[in-house]
């Protein structure tokens, strides 16, 4: 398979043969109401895109950046099975499906010196450890979680950033497929998953952020930047759960 090294949008012609023929036994969708606060929010499926944010084993295992900034990573595990109900449907209607990834270049040239500095973990980015050096591209740890592990059909955009826009070919990508609606999930809520969606408003999109396919190493951070988002009428976006999703996706399915 061949990549655009900047942000792993695969580029080869057996990409696209896998994609078409994936489209070719998927159930298109048209338009759904999604049940979110601060109120319903209407898409249009062929306009939505699913973007699973950083579901990486160094954030979600044991041994990996999260644990060496001295957090309890089985909190984020609860976000898995909800996000893998959501990512099953999308790849059964032919949903574009991107995937992202926070990580660097193996000789750090991607990562201030701020970031890699500040704090006090055990191990910093770069640092080795159980499954290879901290957050950088290619080790073990950078990679997905085998339990949404991305299809060869599916994007994946490795990001040096918090937001997914950041120093990536991502809004290119979402424009290129013509994409206006986002259906957010992963981890963390308050870091990763806000700073996109963040960055995503201010491009134009609408986000739908599903909280139980969302995890924060901290249950009050959880909360409240869920909270930050859906504030003054969906300021940043709308907040939903991932059966509000697949409800919506299923009643369109029964009434074409």
């Amino acid at each position: 398979m061949q990549w655009h090294a900047a942000c792993l949008i695969p580029c080869s012609k057996e990409f696209w043969l896998e994609r078409a023929k994936r489209m070719a036994v998927s159930t298109p969708l048209s338009k759904g109401i999604v049940a979110a606060e601060p109120q319903p929010v209407e898409l249009d499926w062929s306009a939505t895109a699913l973007i699973i944010i950083d579901m990486q084993r160094d954030f979600l295992e044991p041994g990996g950046f999260g644990e060496t900034l001295g957090n309890d990573v089985s909190r984020l595990a609860v976000a898995v099975k909800p996000i893998s109900s959501v990512l099953k449907a999308a790849r059964a209607s032919g949903m574009l499906v991107i995937h992202t990834r926070e990580g660097h270049l193996p000789d750090l040239s991607d990562a201030p010196r701020a970031k890699v500095e500040r704090g006090a973990p055990s191990l910093r980015i770069g640092d080795r450890g159980p499954m290879g050096r901290i957050l950088i591209r290619g080790e073990a740890g950078h990679d997905i979680i085998p339990e949404l592990y991305p299809r060869d059909d599916e994007i994946v955009i490795d990001k040096p950033g918090k937001g997914a826009f950041y120093a990536t070919a991502l809004d290119a990508t979402l424009k290129r497929y013509g994409i206006e609606n986002l259906l957010v999930c992963g981890v963390t809520t308050e870091v990763c998953v806000n700073t996109t969606v963040r960055e995503a408003n201010d491009r134009g999109y609408r986000c739908v952020v599903l909280a139980d396919g969302c995890a924060s190493y901290f249950p009050e951070f959880h909360d409240m930047g869920l909270k930050m988002i859906k504030a003054q009428g969906a300021i940043f976006g709308w907040v939903s759960d991932c059966a509000a999703v697949l409800q919506a996706m299923a009643s369109e399915i029964s009434s074409a």
